[in-house]
């Protein structure tokens, strides 16, 4: 049981809620730096620079926007953005609402795992829908059940 009377306890590495996210968290965090590397990394071996000071470092002669698989790495790490970092937020919220333990660790852990998947399947190995839509669709569930709980729970002290 979680000890939500001490609201330190909450926020500290002896709570295992706390630990678990941080552990997720952690991987999340990584994950989305990689997706930057990722993007560099598409754009050099494509030769697809955005920016004219960057032709220097190809022999390309023109900037694009237009690479298929530049463009998909950028939108698989944009919709990491518009996603994760919402998540990160309401679930630590969510940990101050003193959540059953078991239910939060396997909430982190789907989520994260979700969003690993995610990646994959739209950044390096397209599949057929409904893949990416289950991948995405599963975190965010859980994300929109967070936040309800972090509002229903923080709603008294409006």
């Amino acid at each position: 049981m979680v000890n939500i009377t001490n609201p330190l306890y909450l926020l500290s590495p002896d709570n295992p809620v706390f630990g678990c996210y941080c552990f997720w968290a952690g991987l999340l965090v990584l994950k989305m730096l990689l997706m930057t590397l990722l993007t560099a990394a598409r754009r050099f071996s494509k030769e697809s620079f955005v920016n004219p000071e960057d032709l220097a470092l190809s022999k390309a002669t023109e900037v694009s926007f237009q690479d298929p698989d530049v463009e998909r790495v950028r939108r698989a790490h944009r919709n990491d953005l518009e996603n994760i970092l919402p998540y990160l937020l309401i679930a630590l919220a969510y940990i101050t609402t003193g959540p059953n333990v078991i239910v939060a660790r396997l909430l982190f852990c789907i989520v994260a795992i979700s969003r690993i998947f995610h990646t994959a399947i739209y950044a390096f190995r397209p599949v057929p829908q409904p893949s990416r839509a289950i991948a995405f669709f599963v975190p965010f569930t859980i994300t929109l059940y967070m936040t309800f709980c972090v509002i229903v729970t923080m709603a008294k002290y409006v």
